[in-house]
């Protein structure tokens, strides 16, 4: 029985997932998004969640626990500058995970994980096809172009006549 023992093993030895997890880790917070599997992202939500706890605590016992997973130390520090702006009043789900599809060459599902904003609650939405977005755009010119020749264009004073 496996009670206990909680994590994925997803068919490596504990220190390959383990590093793989500690650079995962370090790249979302990094770069605040990434693309990987959904079963890596069920699991690197867990990693991410237990390390915004501690860089929420802040203490020195949290940030070398911390520097201990995070591979990057400016990543570290980043991490505990923010964590109490950005997350000071959640309680949990740091993390949103977002299904955008299979890959090609082998049809696994893959997911996009990104770090929640304070005051942003709103799902991720998969990329649009560019059409769509090039029509979007367009319209976003002409309402844009319309503005700024209303603003170009001055008004004209009445003119006074020159021979009072």
């Amino acid at each position: 029985m496996r009670h206990g023992k909680a994590g994925l093993k997803l068919g490596r030895s504990s220190s390959h997932r383990k590093a793989m997890f500690r650079n995962m880790v370090t790249s979302l917070f990094k770069y605040d998004r990434i693309t990987t599997t959904d079963v890596k992202a069920k699991e690197l939500k867990r990693w991410a969640d237990d390390l915004i706890t501690l860089a929420k605590r802040g203490d020195l016992h949290a940030q070398r626990q911390a520097l201990a997973i995070i591979t990057e130390k400016e990543v570290a520090y980043k991490l505990f500058n923010e964590a109490a702006d950005r997350y000071g009043d959640l309680h949990g789900g740091y993390t949103t995970t977002a299904k955008i599809g299979n890959r090609p060459g082998d049809s696994a599902p893959i997911s996009v994980i990104e770090l929640v904003a304070r005051g942003k609650s709103m799902p991720l939405q998969p990329r649009s096809r560019k059409s769509a977005k090039s029509d979007e755009t367009k319209k976003k010119a002409e309402k844009t172009k319309e503005v700024s020749i209303e603003k170009q264009v001055p008004t004209v004073p009445e003119t006074q006549t020159e021979n009072a």
